[in-house]
């Protein structure tokens, strides 16, 4: 079971009505023009499967150009790099980055992508996650957050199983989120479900899902999993924003108690609801 691949089918599956609008707000209004812009694009109406968000995802999710634009100094990557504020710096510049994975969620989000490229997304995800956390860590005043799993491309096996059980716990917050108002009814079970098999998600990655989508709630878990990782806390609280409108009362409730749980501060919830252009409640 790829976990990634399990998180790349959420996005894909749209989530919630403002899922998409929230993470364009996350990469910073003008980098969906800069980077069509470059690849002699449009992001507008145009930009739909087989146009400019195919080919972002192409060059940047792993396609025959993406190493090459990757490493291209001046170029897509420093966009990239530029794009993510203070955590693209702490990272040490677009070299060291998830591109790879920013660029086949940036695809996705216009329009372009398929099942080949689900996996992509979901590490697109956590490295969007991560970006919010660390920016809204920093912004609230800690000098030197730790650099959350997901943004930065793992180069050792730790490093790689510290990515996995992140992104199996952002996957299962985001599940838990998707409940918090008692509503996952049989019609949006079957939508999700639907995309998964059309993106490819084999027979185990499906029953995970079904399996998580109908078992009870389990935030106090969730917050056993954060606890001492403040950088972990804030990606399960972006995260849960991300996955849910918030037009209701109980999930704003819920909000409230996953970031008390999670021993989040005001100010750090305060920049991450900032940064999705989401204002708090």
């Amino acid at each position: 079971m790829n976990i990634t691949e399990l998180l790349g089918g959420l996005v894909q599956s749209g989530m919630s009505a403002s899922s998409n609008d929230r993470m364009k707000n996350s990469l910073g209004g003008g980098v969906l023009d800069n980077l069509t812009s470059m690849l002699g694009g449009s992001s507008g109406p145009g930009g739909g499967s087989g146009g400019i968000g195919d080919l972002l995802s192409s060059v940047l999710g792993g396609g025959p150009q993406g190493a090459d634009a990757a490493k291209s100094g001046g170029g897509i990557g420093d966009v990239l790099s530029n794009m993510l504020g203070d955590a693209g710096k702490a990272v040490g510049g677009h070299q060291n980055l998830a591109i790879g994975g920013l660029g086949a969620l940036i695809g996705s989000l216009l329009g372009g992508g398929g099942k080949s490229l689900g996996g992509a997304v979901g590490g697109g995800l956590m490295a969007l996650l991560g970006t919010l956390a660390f920016n809204a860590l920093k912004g609230s005043g800690q000098e030197k957050p730790q650099i959350p799993a997901g943004l930065l491309e793992p180069k050792t096996p730790n490093e790689q199983k510290r990515l996995e059980q992140s992104s199996e716990i952002v996957l299962r917050a985001m599940i838990n989120a998707i409940k918090a108002d008692g509503r996952v009814d049989q019609d949006e079970i079957n939508r999700m479900m639907g995309k998964f098999s059309e993106i490819g998600v084999d027979a185990e990655g499906q029953r995970f899902l079904m399996t998580q989508l109908q078992q009870p709630m389990e935030t106090e878990k969730l917050i056993a999993a954060a606890k001492g990782q403040p950088d972990l806390a804030a990606q399960i609280y972006a995260a849960s924003l991300l996955a849910i409108e918030v037009d209701t009362q109980a999930e704003k409730n819920y909000l409230d108690q996953l970031a008390a749980g999670l021993g989040i501060a005001p100010q750090v919830t305060g920049h991450i609801h900032q940064m999705v252009g989401l204002q708090p409640a």
